[in-house]
């Protein structure tokens, strides 16, 4: 996804997700973001309430780019997306990218802008209807991503884009859409940690319908390997903790919040903090 390859870098939002908090898979909240946390029950990736941003019919001035942001650091696949435009919008519409990409996790708002500057040049082009939609998702404006994202597919997009579109679909109030989206073939595709962000978004449905027991099955299959590493290992075992709790089994969730704070080599979830509050 653009979000994993944008700027030339190996970024990846949180996704399906994103500078987003606790109920992100347990994921810190930062200083910048003022926008109010989902009960920690929802899922790893709840859409939280936010005030959708409106879109006029004035494009809004491009953000500044700094001198040191070239296009020769947008990843070589993406800027062979941009070959159909003549040279001088192609450097405009990378040199955005390349930005939208530097920014997404310190100064989401930031990135979404550059990436609508880009959009405003280049807006049939998929990765950089990807971009605005994975930066609107990084913003909690669900209903932006949404529709940014379905473009992208549409427009033949090769990301894995289906975890973050059916955790949109939380955002926006349809988790049994979530669910719907999870029966399809596209969901029967994914592999890997793809697939684990679909099982986390799906079940976080689940629970947003109070529907624990089902969430929980979602998640133990395949089983969990407690020795895993990495940021969706530690997600995929903070949900799996957090729903235990919600259905009164807290020593058992102490233990997987355990096993989250031990696969979070990264510092993404607040598994340390929630094992302090259940010892």
């Amino acid at each position: 996804m653009v979000g994993d390859r944008q700027g030339g870098g190996e970024r990846r939002p949180r996704r399906a997700g994103s500078g987003r908090g606790a109920d992100n898979g347990g994921q810190r909240r930062r200083s910048h973001d003022s926008r109010p946390a989902a009960p920690r029950s929802s899922g790893p990736n709840r859409a939280r309430s936010a005030q959708p941003q409106v879109e006029t019919d004035n494009k809004p001035e491009a953000p500044r780019l700094s001198a040191d942001i070239e296009a020769r650091q947008l990843a070589p696949e993406i800027r062979r997306e941009l070959v159909t435009l003549d040279k001088s919008t192609a450097d405009y519409v990378a040199r955005h990218l390349v930005a939208a990409g530097n920014l997404l996790d310190e100064d989401p708002e930031t990135a979404l802008a550059h990436a609508r500057a880009a959009r405003n040049r280049a807006g049939r082009i998929a990765a950089v209807r990807e971009a605005v939609g994975i930066a609107a998702y990084h913003c909690g404006d669900w209903a932006q991503a949404l529709a940014e994202l379905r473009a992208a597919r549409r427009m033949g997009s090769k990301s894995p884009l289906l975890p973050m579109i059916a955790d949109c679909e939380r955002g926006v109030g349809r988790p049994e859409r979530a669910i719907e989206l999870a029966r399809s073939e596209e969901a029967a595709a994914l592999e890997g940690d793809d697939a684990d962000e679909l099982r986390i978004v799906t079940a976080g449905a689940r629970s947003d319908l109070q529907q624990f027991e089902q969430a929980l099955a979602i998640l133990a299959s395949p089983p969990l390997d407690p020795a895993r590493v990495g940021q969706t290992a530690a997600r995929l075992f903070y949900v799996y903790a957090d729903t235990l709790l919600a259905l009164g089994r807290g020593e058992e969730a102490l233990q997987w919040f355990i096993h989250a704070a031990a696969a979070d080599v990264e510092g993404v979830t607040d598994a340390e903090d929630r094992i302090t509050e259940l010892s």
